[in-house]
């Protein structure tokens, strides 16, 4: 008979945890987005946040969400989940489950489609009344990409030093 620890954390909390602190490495001072892809056997393969590609410096871009278009921060910032799918160097994310702090817009939906990722997890749907978030949902249900809420299970986890 096994003596082993009992109250250790689901794949579930695991996976949006490494999501919400890759979430923490966004310098957007307004929304802080993480994601985590995960093979089949829940292995993790790729993380990632939003925030500007390589070699764009967060000092010279703007962080702002008003203004000009080519004043604030959308033309040029990457999407947590874009980012994650662009940072695998490993081949295929077929069959993959992305977990991912706030539900993807349709921009994301379509890179989550075409890279094969089969289902997506996501702890927020803030934005679900947007355009956006209406039309990502809708292809996501058409591709066969299943989409569930994340469900807190009011544990807390502490980082220490």
């Amino acid at each position: 008979m096994s003596d082993k620890r009992q109250d250790y954390i689901s794949w579930d909390e695991y996976f949006m945890g490494v999501a919400m602190l890759s979430a923490l490495r966004s310098k957007d001072p307004n929304t802080q987005v993480g994601a985590c892809i995960v093979s089949p056997e829940n292995k993790i393969l790729s993380m990632g946040y939003n925030g500007f590609p390589f070699g764009c410096s967060d000092d010279e871009y703007p962080w702002c969400r008003e203004g000009e278009p080519l004043k604030n921060k959308y033309f040029y910032s990457a999407h947590s989940e874009l980012n994650a799918i662009l940072n695998y160097r490993g081949g295929s994310l077929e069959n993959c489950k992305m977990y991912v702090t706030l539900f993807p817009c349709n921009e994301c939906a379509k890179a989550i489609i075409q890279s094969g990722i089969k289902e997506v997890v996501y702890a927020c749907d803030k934005y679900a009344a947007e355009d956006n978030v209406i039309a990502s949902k809708k292809m996501m249900a058409s591709a066969g990409v299943k989409f569930t809420e994340y469900k807190p299970t009011g544990r807390s986890i502490a980082l220490t030093v």
